[in-house]
């Protein structure tokens, strides 16, 4: 069979940058994509451009909105003396899902992993230190990092920086498979994990 038209070609190529899509993923969502009336691609067109430049970091936890902070930060029935510590801002919304946490969030932006070339200073662990340092209402910050080496490792860095503080510093249970991630856990093994955290220091 002769190669696909150079178009195809370039879409297929753009979808399987995707996470979790091959190259037979993204051939079946190319010819999907093109068996679609215009209204429904310029519909998908304009959410994307619409996400991507609408999109703004939140300036107080780093968490995704629309605004110069998030809901969530401007939320006053929020408990203002836990601060949960989170890899990614997909985590927010899956402890939000099922109302697991009550308190306020700070996103890393990744975890500390030297063979990827990711360093400390490359995470947003500076502004948790200064956001701590001028929020004395914070009573305990809680490490809620994926169970992966990596996460256990950035656990480990911030909790050898806070603990002279006068801060509780806890870690969430592992009622989560090592390996696994916040986001695609179930209301049920995240409440859990937080409710069952433990002291770190």
């Amino acid at each position: 069979m002769s190669a696909y038209p150079e178009c195809i070609e370039s879409l297929i190529f753009e979808l399987s940058k995707l996470p979790g899509i091959g190259r037979k993923s993204a051939e079946r969502l190319a010819f999907y994509t093109i068996d679609q009336p215009e209204t429904n691609i310029h519909r998908l067109s304009d959410a994307l451009l619409n996400a991507k430049t609408r999109i703004k970091y939140c300036e107080i936890c780093h968490s995704i909105c629309e605004e110069r902070t998030c809901q969530i930060c401007r939320d006053h029935s929020r408990n203002k003396e836990l601060l949960c510590v989170v890899e990614q801002a997909r985590d927010i919304f899956a402890l939000e899902r099922g109302a697991i946490f009550r308190g306020l969030y700070h996103v890393l932006g990744g975890v500390i992993s030297p063979l990827s070339g990711i360093e400390p200073d490359d995470l947003n662990i500076d502004s948790l230190k200064l956001r701590i340092e001028k929020s004395p209402e914070i009573k305990e910050v809680v490490l809620a990092l994926n169970p992966s080496t990596e996460g256990e490792t950035t656990s480990i860095y911030i909790g050898q920086i806070l603990k002279s503080s006068n801060l509780k510093i806890s870690r969430i249970a592992y009622g989560l498979p090592v390996g696994g991630e916040l986001e695609f856990s179930d209301p049920v093994t995240l409440s859990r994990a937080i409710d069952g955290r433990r002291d770190l220091y």
